[in-house]
């Protein structure tokens, strides 16, 4: 393995893997399956913020080309200064639509406004950070917790309004029955404080891949 693929991986990973295999029978099966699977490091917040709102409700292919479009009007490195100065009218030109062109003016608006305060978001908890994020419009508790997920890498995220962990939570501990969230937090239990790392693993268990 190379250094810095090694490097990328979070400090915490590897106690957190060998308490799910200790403490989940499913998770026990699961987790060999994926040896070199584990959270990377993704961009900027602001770049991560910007992708989430794009990609929403698009297909993955859609998403990708929307944002190639989009990294052509903004510059390679979107900024929020950047992005301001395209507007609306030149986002919707690169492909996004009117409400999305909008949800991302308005996020640049909160980075260059100083409303919200990523230097903070390390020391700060969970929580404390998704009622930030939820004030920017077009983000939702489902985009703050990918957030916190994907580019805060935090541990003990469970995200309930995820289709794919709830598909994952059915299929592996519910013999393909419906699941509520009461249930999906029920199973969870076994997970804390390790949730990120076990819902990384049935996303991960799911073809085709729903991260």
């Amino acid at each position: 393995m190379s250094s810095d693929i090694a490097v990328s991986k979070p400090p915490y990973w590897e106690d957190a893997v060998a308490h799910l295999v200790r403490r989940d029978r499913i998770l026990k099966k699961l987790i060999p399956q994926h040896p070199e699977v584990w959270l990377k490091p993704r961009g900027t917040p602001f770049v991560t913020l910007a992708r989430s709102i794009i990609g929403q409700q698009i297909s993955t292919r859609a998403a990708e080309a929307v944002w190639q479009r989009f990294l052509q009007a903004a510059g390679s490195r979107p900024s929020p200064a950047s992005v301001l100065r395209v507007g609306v009218q030149g986002l919707r030109e690169a492909g996004l639509s009117q409400r999305k062109a909008e949800y991302v003016q308005d996020l640049a608006r909160h980075f260059s406004e100083r409303k919200v305060h990523p230097e903070r978001w390390s020391s700060m908890d969970d929580e404390a950070v998704i009622e930030e994020l939820v004030a920017i419009r077009g983000i939702g508790r489902w985009t703050a917790e990918m957030f916190l997920i994907f580019n805060l890498q935090r541990p003990d995220v469970l995200p309930l309004d995820d289709l794919g962990l709830l598909k994952a939570i059915s299929l592996h501990y519910f013999s393909g029955e419906p699941v509520s969230r009461f249930e999906a937090r029920e199973v969870s239990l076994a997970w804390q404080p390790w949730r990120t790392v076990a819902t990384w693993y049935l996303w991960h268990s799911l073809e085709p891949l729903a991260v």
